[in-house]
């Protein structure tokens, strides 16, 4: 963490793109490899919830293509293909290894353990499926691999499951980038309001969720914290 503060602290432009919202400059300021960090840590790191990872793919996807040609289209999508799938298992194994101690973390800025405990319920609702589903909601993303390994799910259909969601997520984000820059003309002029477009349709799940939270009752949202609470103990 003092590692990535410090290299962070000595590109501001890095750090500014990102605050301001604009995807192209961040990509540009990150590289291949940046991309490839994100996307590693989107999937298998506690600390990257807060990461763009859908539109981030979408935006490499589009700096890929012919309109810009800024990356190398197969180095990107088999790059970023092995840091999701790979960060998956990083997951799955540190949450095996941690186990129900994770649920014990005090909550923090990069913390939280209701979301563990979100993740852990759709896993519970959805099974091994929800391994490749938990590729298109945001920050379910991130703790479905931890609650898999916390769940001692089978290593190898959790490596199937893994496989399929990090292919269709990764190939679907990239592509659909990389072939929308190469029909549209003057695409460079679209990017914002694609990227608006791609982040909505991100946030629309939690969003979904947030607002069955607000119109539960209070009785309702009482029985759901006693749940959690005897059940996860957060």
């Amino acid at each position: 963490m003092a590692v990535l503060i410090l290299f962070l602290s000595s590109r501001p432009d890095i750090v500014n793109a990102f605050l301001k919202g604009d995807l192209k400059g961040f990509i540009e300021s990150i590289g291949l490899i940046g991309v490839f960090s994100v996307v590693f840590a989107e999937s298998g790191l506690l600390i990257g919830f807060f990461l763009p990872g859908d539109s981030l793919l979408f935006t490499a996807g589009l700096l890929a293509s012919k309109s810009f040609g800024f990356f190398n289209i197969w180095t990107l999508v088999l790059g970023a293909w092995a840091a999701a799938v790979i960060g998956d298992n990083v997951g799955y194994e540190f949450g095996k290894r941690v186990g129900r101690n994770l649920f014990k973390r005090e909550k923090s800025l990069f913390f939280n353990p209701e979301n563990l405990a979100r993740a852990q319920d759709f896993y519970e609702r959805h099974g091994g499926k929800a391994i490749t589903l938990a590729r298109f909601i945001p920050i379910i993303r991130t703790f479905a691999p931890m609650v898999a390994g916390i769940g001692h799910m089978n290593h190898t259909r959790f490596t199937l499951f893994n496989f399929i969601g990090g292919t269709l997520w990764v190939w679907g984000m990239v592509f659909g980038g990389y072939f929308l820059g190469s029909i549209i003309p003057d695409v460079d002029k679209y990017i914002l309001p694609i990227v608006l477009l791609i982040i909505v349709a991100s946030v629309a799940p939690p969003l979904y969720h947030v607002y069955k939270e607000n119109h539960k009752t209070i009785w309702q949202k009482l029985w759901e914290k006693i749940r959690f609470f005897l059940k996860y103990k957060v």
